[in-house]
């Protein structure tokens, strides 16, 4: 996505890079509980990581607090020779529904009314986190780590809904969407062009996606080792 009012080419770029896959085998919604550690796959796809953007102008990091982004960022910092910046602005967005299992989608919430008063309003949304409040805590990181790494490149490890919540925000689009159609899949980088202090552009590349099991791409959340009827 380009956008046209400047086509002036980037002096610094910040990666929004997704953590890898979660070890997940009872395929609960997670959110910002503790010990959801990345799977062996998950640590794959972040050496494929460094791998693949370890010789890039990359000259600041900074990762969620959670264990899954901590441990997607170690090997990008170690090819780098980076400090890892941790910032809670950049975590998971809250969730009223953590804990529960989604692993047949939408019909796992009509199964159970006791959850149904969390869904009365889907564009704040009523059940999480409002989407207004993710994209305030993730532009302020965004900028920060912008500022950092001016005229360079710089990688902020978080997650799948923060990150394309901020990217429909830069696009200017409506917040509400389908989960499954967010192109944002795990160890994806969204890269915001900046020129001066002004996104340009906005890219998607996946430098892991050949690593990713064909039905895990749309999934909300990651369920590593999971049977598949409690995968989301």
């Amino acid at each position: 996505m380009s956008l046209p009012e400047n086509q002036h080419s980037p002096d610094t770029i910040v990666h929004l890079l997704r953590h890898g896959e979660v070890h997940n085998p009872e395929g609960i919604l997670y959110g910002r509980r503790d010990g959801f550690h990345l799977s062996a796959l998950g640590n794959r796809m972040a050496e494929r990581i460094a791998e693949s953007i370890g010789d890039r102008d990359i000259v600041h990091l900074r990762a969620s607090p959670l264990e899954r982004a901590q441990e997607t960022a170690r090997p990008l910092a170690a090819a780098r020779g980076l400090e890892i910046v941790t910032d809670d602005r950049v975590i998971e967005s809250g969730n009223k529904l953590e804990g529960l299992s989604f692993g047949q989608g939408a019909w796992s919430i009509i199964k159970r009314p006791s959850i149904w008063r969390h869904f009365y309003n889907p564009v704040t949304p009523s059940w999480g986190e409002p989407h207004k409040q993710i994209v305030a805590r993730m532009m302020a990181a965004v900028e920060d780590a912008r500022a950092a790494a001016v005229g360079h490149e710089a990688v902020i490890v978080s997650h799948q809904l923060p990150i394309w919540t901020t990217r429909l925000h830069v696009e200017g689009r409506r917040q509400l969407h389908d989960p499954r159609r967010r192109q944002c899949t795990l160890c994806s980088l969204t890269s915001l062009h900046f020129v001066g202090d002004r996104i340009t552009q906005v890219s998607y590349s996946e430098p892991a996606g050949d690593l990713i099991p064909l039905k895990d791409k749309k999934a909300p959340f990651s369920a590593g080792g999971a049977p598949e009827e409690q995968r989301p």
